[in-house]
């Protein structure tokens, strides 16, 4: 098929060529020219001020503005310094000679309030008194320290032993001396002739349970409160 061709294209191209040719130049090829009556002036840029009224036959305009009710003029009065001075200081208290200490025979001389000798720090309402902030740090010391001691304890108190009662040390006593004549009768019923290895492990080991239970038996009967740990 033949290719689409616009019906606008010859009014485009014309278009497009018409002011193609007036900026080949610097600018457009014809510019206005400014007349020669507008140039510019001296201070014509400065912003200018509104004109003054004119007075009317020499004399001042009055201002429109009416003072208020409340507007009072200030009244200058005249004062004498001299005799207000005067009668300042008849009336005035005498000044008190500063005190001074001289501590050189040439005699050189120092305010005395300042130098340390006057005791006026004693004379002070917390003269003595323990800073609050001390107090303070001594509270938080104290408390650290009772909470530490309550923590040991507890831990204490979680790893404590446990007391054998009456009742139950008996009943071990008991059974330890059960015990122990069971294995004597065994170790009395025994051979007098270990002629074998069996023989001879078989009498050391029912001498060790003896002793064993022996000294068990001693050291419960010796001590009243028995303690076992978990």
């Amino acid at each position: 098929p033949l290719r689409y061709i616009s019906k606008y294209r010859e009014f485009v191209k014309h278009e497009a060529m018409k002011n193609k040719s007036q900026w080949k130049t610097m600018g457009p090829a014809k510019v206005a020219v400014p007349s020669p009556n507008d140039f510019l002036q001296k201070h014509s840029k400065e912003p200018k001020l509104a004109p003054k009224k004119k007075e009317e036959d020499g004399k001042k305009l009055l201002p429109l503005s009416v003072p208020q009710r409340t507007y009072h003029p200030v009244i200058r009065i005249k004062k004498n310094f001299i005799n207000k001075n005067a009668v300042a200081v008849i009336r005035g208290v005498p000044k008190k000679p500063r005190p001074f200490c001289v501590d050189t025979r040439q005699g050189d001389k120092y305010p005395l309030e300042p130098s340390g000798l006057v005791p006026k720090y004693i004379k002070k309402k917390n003269y003595g008194v323990i800073p609050k902030y001390v107090t303070q740090r001594n509270e938080e010391i104290k408390r650290e320290e009772e909470e530490y001691e309550a923590s040991v304890l507890e831990q204490l108190k979680k790893k404590a032993m446990k007391t054998l009662s009456d009742e139950e040390r008996t009943n071990i006593l008991k059974a330890l001396k059960k015990n122990w004549e069971e294995i004597n009768r065994a170790y009395q019923g025994l051979p007098v002739l270990t002629d074998t290895r069996y023989k001879k492990i078989h009498k050391e080991e029912l001498e060790l349970k003896l002793k064993q239970l022996e000294h068990d038996i001693a050291a419960i009967e010796k001590h009243k409160n028995v303690y076992i740990a978990d």
